[in-house]
């Protein structure tokens, strides 16, 4: 990220971003911390990636501190859409900006898909396999949070597992 988050109040470290902890910035406790202010050009794609679509970070423990949050846009281009994968224990809220993108994953073995307008939002479980798909002409953007300061991203060869094959 080569731009700066700001800290109001506060120190910050333009190294990537990060600011350091209450204490260490001298305010008594947790109700005198500062607020963070990322802004739209200062999002990092130095985030977990997935074939197909682009991640850019903007709240987490890199940026401004999070202790317990992920929050970042994802971008699929028109006509494609991004590999299968998970993020873990993560729990994954989805708000659809812009664009109609599809959310694709499985159930009871067969493909289920959850086509979406902007405004809509999509709840992703965690280790919940899915992909991102793009049909349509524009882009499609959505705004991302988690329950963890990572992006965690497990790239997956399918929605659904293989058949245990035994010693054939």
């Amino acid at each position: 990220m080569s731009a700066e988050a700001t800290a109001v109040g506060g120190r910050t470290d333009h190294k990537r971003g990060t600011v350091a902890g209450p204490q260490e910035q001298g305010f008594p406790d947790d109700w005198h911390q500062p607020l963070r202010h990322v802004r739209a050009g200062q999002l990092s794609e130095d985030t977990g990636q997935t074939s197909g679509m682009t991640r850019r970070e903007a709240i987490s423990a890199d940026t401004v501190g999070a202790r317990g949050l992920w929050m970042g846009e994802t971008h699929v281009a028109a006509h494609t859409g991004s590999g299968d994968h998970h993020h873990g224990d993560s729990e994954t809220a989805i708000h659809v900006l812009r664009g109609h993108p599809v959310f694709v994953f499985a159930e009871h073995g067969e493909e289920v898909r959850l086509e979406t307008a902007p405004g809509d939002y999509v709840f992703v479980p965690p280790f919940t396999p899915h992909r991102e798909e793009n049909p349509h002409d524009e882009e499609a953007v959505v705004v991302i949070a988690r329950n963890s300061q990572e992006a965690v991203v497990v790239n997956l060869p399918s929605l659904v597992p293989e058949p245990h094959r035994g010693d054939d």
